[in-house]
């Protein structure tokens, strides 16, 4: 453990790119298998199920402080960190612990999850009581799931690829899957991870997929174009679809189906799972898990019933049918495609898919257009098919990791957002750097036209983006002197400032008091010109819904 908390210090301690590769490399070099693959497990992303609850952390710092709990909501308030404030409070201690990190985490915190919940609280201390300050601190980000340290995922693979001596894309590849929220890093895991490729352990004979290739927001007007991105005939142009970015994975007889967010999905849609018994073996096809149903795309909240029930039964298979778009084929016959060109991976996909007609298998089409402005009219029709705009993807690219130029590159070309008025109402301190600010904002509309009477203020999003740093410290002023009451975290506010909200989805919602649901909502402007008996209703948010 001492050695991964003084790794922990080195990577928090720079900003530079290349000594936190160097201090990564020494540590892997160094360290033994078993504690690599837990140090891996946390670089790279990976957070356990939350341990504890946070009313376990709070009962800690009754039992080892006399701090009174309303001057720890205080302090939490100001630092804005729960581990941080926790081991800050906590009384010092020397680092008295010999163990490793992974038997840390095997003989000390996993066993948290069946110790009773009245025991809980002490015996965490006691294991904190064996840390000094940077240890408590670095233990209880485990412990809340919220392990951060500046370093990304491609960091710890250009470490662990320089380490091993292999490509950077087999280790991007060999790392998908290890960094599930359900999954225990062992040796081996490690050990497979740096492991020399050859015959007898090829990695596409597992079912894990390839890293996913991201698309940049585009930074430039129709008008830029031509200048910027050359002929749009040399772009491959296509909707971006509203659903859920997946690959699907045929080996060895067996199937798998991974999101985007590195999760194995296969059970969750037992439709597209029957593929299996059509796809040739060692294929994978790069695409999107819509709802389809009248011929056309239905919406992204229609696709959350899926995502969240625990069960699926027929009567939901059939009223929330998914299907798979599919825009790219990353591997064929075993052989790995990622570097051959977009046209001609295309080409491939699409005489597989055309010669051999699969139910749930759809082909993203193509967008023909000779001139920019022409595919700017495309996106203009996007919102009336259900999409949530273009993706534009340079025939002759390759398939990259991650978010990266190097190989050619991906645009999504998105509709502008739903955009209405509404006033601050509410408002929590953030997090981190902006701990002593009032960040985390909730927004309202009236709940009638102006004409009538009685009319009040209906709270229907939250936003926290959006505004810069002056503007927060200005807003952060005015909230203090605009505090009506406080209700635990929250701070209910005299309505008097509007801002403008945009969004890019929106449905009704049984959950919220408004009965509507936004999707990703964000701060566009402070509309300083606007008065709160201005601001929009309810009936003009309603409007926005699809007919």
């Amino acid at each position: 453990m001492r050695e991964f908390v003084e790794l922990y210090m080195q990577l928090d301690s720079t900003t530079s790119i290349l000594a936190k590769e160097r201090a990564l490399r020494i540590y892997f070099s160094t360290a033994s298998p078993a504690d690599s693959a837990w140090a891996t497990y946390f670089l790279a992303g990976g957070n356990p199920k939350r341990l504890v609850k946070t009313s376990i952390l709070r009962k800690l710092v009754n039992l080892s402080t006399t701090l009174p709990s309303w001057l720890f909501e205080e302090s939490y308030e100001s630092v804005g960190d729960l581990a941080e404030t926790i081991a800050l409070l906590l009384p010092l201690t020397p680092m008295g612990t010999t163990d490793s990190l992974h038997e840390w985490m095997k003989n000390s915190l996993l066993p948290l999850r069946v110790i009773p919940s009245e025991h809980q609280a002490e015996y965490l201390l006691s294991l904190l009581q064996k840390l000094d300050s940077t240890g408590k601190f670095v233990c209880l980000k485990i412990i809340t799931g919220s392990f951060r340290v500046g370093v990304s995922r491609l960091t710890v693979i250009k470490a662990l690829a320089a380490l091993a001596e292999i490509d950077e894309k087999i280790v991007a590849q060999r790392i998908v899957g290890l960094v599930g929220i359900n999954h225990i890093p062992t040796a081996n895991d490690f050990l497979t991870l740096i492991q020399p490729i050859d015959a007898t352990n090829n990695i596409n004979q597992t079912g894990l997929p390839f890293p996913f290739f991201l698309a940049h927001t585009i930074p430039y007007d129709v008008s830029e174009m031509p200048e910027q991105l050359g002929l749009s005939q040399d772009w491959i142009t296509e909707w971006k679809w509203d659903g859920i970015r997946a690959q699907i994975v045929k080996r060895g007889g067996e199937i798998w189906i991974w999101s985007r967010g590195e999760e194995l999905i296969t059970e969750r849609f037992p439709e597209i799972a029957n593929m299996r018994e059509h796809l040739p073996d060692g294929a994978v096809l790069d695409g999107e898990l819509v709802v389809w149903s009248n011929d056309k795309p239905q919406s992204f909240a229609m696709l959350q019933q899926r995502i969240g029930r625990l069960k699926l039964t027929s009567k939901l298979l059939k009223e929330v049918p998914v299907i798979f778009i599919a825009y790219d084929i990353l591997e064929w016959q075993g052989l790995d495609l990622r570097q051959e060109t977009l046209l001609k991976r295309k080409d491939l996909l699409n005489g597989f898919i055309n010669a051999n007609p699969i139910p749930g298998l759809k082909i993203s089409p193509i967008l023909f257009a000779d001139s920019w402005q022409k595919l700017s009219e495309y996106r203009g029709e996007s919102r009336q098919r259900g999409v949530e705009g273009l993706i534009l993807k340079h025939k002759f690219s390759q398939y990259g990791i991650g978010r990266t130029k190097e190989v050619g590159i991906w645009w999504k070309w998105k509709i502008d957002p739903f955009t209405i008025d509404a006033v601050l109402i509410y408002a929590q301190r953030g997090h981190g750097r902006r701990a002593s600010l009032y960040t985390d904002f909730t927004f309202a509309l009236w709940d009638k036209p102006k004409s009538e009477p009685d009319r009040k203020l209906l709270p229907f999003a939250k936003a926290y983006s959006g505004l810069t740093d002056a503007e927060l410290r200005e807003a952060d002023q005015l909230i203090r002197k605009s505090t009506l009451e406080r209700f635990g975290p929250v701070t209910t506010l005299e309505p008097t400032q509007v801002f403008e909200i945009g969004f890019e989805g929106i449905a009704r919602s049984k959950r919220h008091k408004s009965g509507i649901s936004v999707r990703f909502p964000r701060i566009l402007r402070w509309r300083k010109d606007k008065s709160i008996y201005e601001a929009n209703t309810l009936m003009d948010l309603q409007s926005f819904l699809p007919h």
